[in-house]
């Protein structure tokens, strides 16, 4: 088999094997009738020449890859906008041979029967070379690499500006005095954590959760938050980065879990591609911060 994998003679293979004993002053090998065993020296070498091996295996793989292109990324609105971007320069910073070209639409999110909405659009992981995907979904996507990177809930967010004296927004009853914005990103109020389901959990009973302006994805629902147009249900921990500048606020601390959770969907035929395992890594360091 070594022979095989080298393409050389099982003679060649024998003949380097004895060198290298004679230089090492022991047997690597105990060749029996039929058999060749590894000797318990072989053995005690062989943790680190596998791992040298695969430190050289990783070099060969970022220098032969390091040209190949840019890597692209395709992610849901209002994760690319609200949660990647402000992070994504920690990444080009400490990875400045990885050019990243991100890409963004419902192609990455999941429709309620488990399909991509609107179809494969930009992105179909099963033809892409240098594309990884960041799903919100149920994380069943056959053939591909998938590891999760959290679970988010839904609470209510909106304008540092929109509460006034003459229309606070410290009571829960106060909701009734402001706009609901909704977001309608997977069309099916059976599938997915809205107001109704919000203010049923929060107790309210007396707020219409059906009033208020409806938007195709959770980016443009934010974006009239943040506008001041009134409340929307935003996923945490998306929309922190926003909180924490000073942009929007969540009134009210009470949330409601996501039917979905967001996931990293790699084909398997590029998953060890090193500029696909440095973006891995920093995604997964960044999400574990939370």
């Amino acid at each position: 088999m070594a022979a095989e994998e080298l393409s050389v003679t099982p003679a060649a293979v024998s003949q380097q094997i004895k060198v290298l004993e004679r230089y090492l002053g022991f047997k690597l090998f105990r060749r029996l009738a039929r058999a060749v065993e590894v000797t318990p020296e072989g053995m005690a070498m062989l943790p680190k020449i596998h791992e040298a091996f695969e430190c050289i295996a990783a070099a060969v793989e970022r220098t032969r890859h390091t040209g190949d292109g840019p890597l692209i990324v395709d992610a849901p609105p209002s994760f690319a906008s609200h949660w990647l971007i402000p992070r994504l320069a920690r990444f080009t910073d400490a990875n400045p041979d990885v050019v990243v070209h991100l890409s963004s639409s419902s192609h990455s999110v999941d429709g309620p029967d488990g399909s991509r909405l609107g179809g494969l659009g930009m992105f179909d992981p099963r033809a892409a070379t240098t594309t990884v995907a960041i799903r919100y979904g149920a994380g069943h996507y056959p053939g591909m690499h998938v590891e999760k990177l959290f679970a988010p809930v839904y609470v209510p967010a909106c304008s540092v500006n929109l509460p006034t004296a003459k229309r606070p927004l410290s009571r829960l009853a106060d909701l009734k005095l402001h706009t609901l914005i909704h977001d309608d990103t997977l069309g099916d109020e059976r599938h997915e954590a809205g107001w109704k389901q919000w203010l049923a959990a929060a107790g309210v009973s007396d707020v219409d959760a059906t009033r208020g302006p409806r938007f195709a994805n959770a980016a443009l629902a934010l974006e009239a938050a943040l506008a001041g147009q009134g409340v929307t249900l935003a996923l945490r921990p998306v929309v922190d980065f926003e909180v924490s500048s000073g942009r929007l606020m969540i009134p009210f601390e009470m949330a409601v879990a996501s039917p979905y959770a967001y996931f990293l969907v790699t084909p398997e035929s590029i998953a060890q591609r090193w500029p696909v395992v440095a973006f891995r890594r920093w995604l997964l360091a960044e999400c574990s911060r939370h």
